[in-house]
């Protein structure tokens, strides 16, 4: 790979890196399109942006920004847990999911090792290593197994996930992402619940099945009041295109709930969030307009991709793809990033890939149109 502009690196960890890269290409950052992080494209809502200019206009509704947020986050928490059907009380709002994998960190940390599937997102890590924690790697298959029959336009599903049973050793907590990151593949929900009978602890990442068509039907937000030994960390940030609002939510046991909430700061989640989260946990059709687009724009975009000599894109039910590259690809998204402002995805910081493998969230159909031009252009196959 040639050295990046100005001897500086990318930011593996995690993609979104809008304002240091648009300062590396000397350009604004609303140039670039920025498919690496995997936000829907067409928002915020309409109805969280009124809910955020009655907050800034002052009044009764502008107390969410003069005043310290209700450090019980009720509201926030009962429309969580109506939206659910679950206990308010087993429900934790939070400064994103990431501040939330630092607490399920610390309970993992104490339990023993944590076993991580490869690849797998690097914010655990980062997180057990806040606390010193365990960790063993679980190698995951790749390229993706082959998906489950299903209907026409259903999501494909891995029906056996993980390679158990167990090797010895194993560890005493298991972390996942439902549907996987960084390939994009749905858990189906009963393959995962034996594992609940297997470890201590369970942590499931559910930040992007909001998106995926019919994807609640995997959710594990259900079984939580049977098992204590669950946690389902959920992110609103995808959905609703939200990342600089950062909100999220953990699902849990309430007295597990209650220990974390003496651990953190006093307001977590700032008071504009909060006040919004519930009209936007409640916005069923813009989430019914998101899934909509995944099924739509997801299938289309795989194909053109497949059209690419030399490039091999992985069949995935969320709204990002993982693309395999016959050689190395650091050039490529090098190329994009300086000639055609586009920002791909860094899939190094996955553990178990590497240099061939990229990941791009998925645009409107404009925005993918340009991505296919760049590639077509960049990628001569």
């Amino acid at each position: 790979m040639t050295g990046m502009p100005g001897g500086a690196e990318p930011d593996l960890r995690h993609g979104g890196n809008l304002a240091a890269t648009a300062r590396r290409l000397g350009c604004q950052p609303q140039q670039l399109l920025d498919a690496s992080a995997s936000l829907v494209p067409f928002g915020p809502p309409a109805s969280l942006r009124r809910a955020l200019r009655r907050c800034l206009a002052g009044g009764s509704a502008g107390t969410a920004l003069r005043d310290y947020p209700d450090r019980s986050y009720g509201q926030l928490r009962s429309a969580i847990g109506s939206h659910h059907g679950i206990d308010p009380a087993a429900v934790l709002p939070g400064n994103g999911a990431a501040e939330l994998f630092t607490w399920a960190a610390r309970d993992a940390a104490a339990a023993g090792s944590s076993l991580l599937p490869e690849p797998g997102f690097a914010d655990y890590r980062r997180a057990l290593v806040c606390w010193d924690g365990a960790m063993e790697p679980l190698p995951l298959p790749l390229p993706a197994p082959p998906a489950a029959p299903g209907p026409p336009g259903a999501p494909p599903l891995w029906a056996c996930p993980l390679p158990f049973p167990a090797p010895a050793g194993s560890g005493a907590a298991l972390w996942i992402t439902n549907p996987h990151n960084p390939t994009g593949q749905l858990w189906d929900r009963r393959s995962l619940e034996p594992l609940l009978d297997r470890f201590a602890l369970v942590i499931v990442d559910e930040a992007f099945l909001p998106l995926v068509p019919d994807g609640e039907r995997h959710s594990l937000v259900p079984l939580v009041a049977d098992h204590p030994q669950l946690i389902v960390i959920r992110s609103l940030t995808k959905l609703m295109a939200i990342a600089g609002l950062r909100l999220g939510y953990a699902v849990a046991a309430p007295a597990r709930l209650q220990r974390w909430q003496g651990w953190r700061d006093p307001w977590p989640v700032n008071g504009l969030a909060a006040a919004v989260g519930p009209l936007v946990i409640a916005d069923r059709r813009w989430q019914q307009r998101v899934q909509r687009w995944v099924a739509r724009e997801g299938p289309w975009f795989h194909r053109q991709l497949e059209r690419l000599p030399g490039l091999s894109p992985q069949a995935a039910a969320a709204n990002f793809l993982l693309l395999r590259g016959d050689r190395s690809l650091l050039e490529l998204r090098e190329r994009l990033e300086i000639r055609h402002r586009i920002l791909l995805r860094d899939c190094r910081s996955f553990a178990g890939l590497g240099e061939c493998w990229l990941r791009i969230g998925l645009q409107d159909r404009r925005g993918n149109r340009r991505i296919l031009r760049a590639l077509r252009r960049e990628w001569p196959g």
